[in-house]
């Protein structure tokens, strides 16, 4: 799917008002995972540019549901809101806390959102820029006025920490982030061109298993396996490279703007390999794309708007501003969204 702003929707424009982010106490450092697993520090870090990443409590409450409300708190605070003015709340998820009730509800009973309507995502790491533009729509569609997007994971209680389960122990964290949006009067703010792609068949790559049938060869089924993620780490490289290129030069087309128009590729965080063949392919400055993965790891649906809190709390977001959010996930799944600040 497609999209650039049309007649149709350029009355109303969508102004990010605030952020904010929340992350677990718990680090888990290279060394940590030296400690129980065949692993290295040097062969970590060569292979994905990661050090350390972020774990949640769950066994002690804290779920997604609670980091989520902790990250939508901050970014009404920054956004100057209270939560009675919120009329939707978007959660990006993969690891809800139970199936039912969703995330979303909980956060809206947390913060005191009263009865307004609170919807969760499931596109995996690509979960917050899909949002992101589902929440533009709806706003432009004049149905809701103020609309909180969050992005949450606590991936790391489906991670198998043994040598067994080592490709995907080094990768993972848990995070959230969370914006708030606003109708603007201005129709020039917002966002100005996506794009929303999936590949089914390409699930077999990236998944979580449940039962035995959910493995698309039977022949893998191991007891060892269920509820863990499987990931053929080779085939989900090769798709994000090229995926990821692929989709930035889409969006750019679509908007008829160029690499050197972009103030700030806000990537999500899953490889920084990944990251620098895609920076080295469009000659994009090393301040236009922050890496934070060394930090946080691969955080899922809040990888990407962890970037973008960072660079709002240095300064380096303003008013004016181009800024291009991109992610690629399990699914396979992959986006963009671009926005006009």
């Amino acid at each position: 799917m497609t999209h650039t702003q049309g007649a149709g929707r350029a009355s109303i424009g969508v102004r990010i008002l605030g952020s904010g982010l929340c992350l677990p106490e718990k680090r888990l450092t290279n060394a940590d995972l030296e400690a129980c697993m065949d692993t290295s520090d040097e062969w970590i870090v060569k292979r994905t540019g990661i050090t350390e990443r972020r774990r949640a409590d769950w066994d002690n409450g804290e779920k997604t549901s609670v980091l989520a409300t902790k990250a939508l708190r901050e970014a009404l605070s920054t956004a100057k809101i209270d939560p009675s003015e919120l009329d939707l709340i978007l959660v990006a998820t993969m690891t809800p806390d139970t199936p039912t009730p969703s995330v979303s509800c909980i956060v809206a009973r947390e913060i005191g959102a009263g009865n307004i309507a609170a919807i969760d995502i499931n596109a995996a790491c690509s979960g917050f820029v899909y949002t992101m533009n589902v929440a533009d729509t709806m706003v432009r569609s004049g149905m809701y006025r103020t609309v909180a997007v969050i992005g949450a994971d606590c991936v790391t209680r489906h991670i198998d920490y043994s040598t067994y389960g080592r490709g995907a122990a080094i990768l993972f964290g848990d995070a959230a982030a969370a914006v708030v949006l606003r109708a603007d009067d201005n129709p020039g703010v917002g966002m100005i061109a996506q794009r929303m792609h999936s590949d089914g068949a390409g699930s077999k790559h990236l998944f979580i298993p449940e039962h035995c049938s959910d493995f698309p060869d039977p022949d893998d089924f191991d007891e060892r396996k269920l509820d863990k993620v499987q990931m053929n780490g080779q085939a989900v490289f090769k798709f994000a490279v090229s995926k990821f290129q692929q989709v930035i030069n889409d969006t750019l087309e679509d908007a008829g703007l160029t690499a050197d128009d972009i103030d700030h590729f806000v990537c999500h965080q899953a490889n920084s390999r990944i990251l620098e063949s895609a920076r080295e392919r469009f000659g994009i400055p090393e301040e236009k794309l922050l890496v934070n993965i060394h930090k946080f790891g691969n955080t899922v649906s809040a990888s990407a708007p962890l970037v973008f809190e960072e660079l709002r709390r240095a300064g380096k977001v303003e008013a004016g501003q181009k800024v291009m959010f991109l992610a690629f996930g399990a699914g396979l799944t992959w986006g963009s969204s671009l926005w006009q600040l």
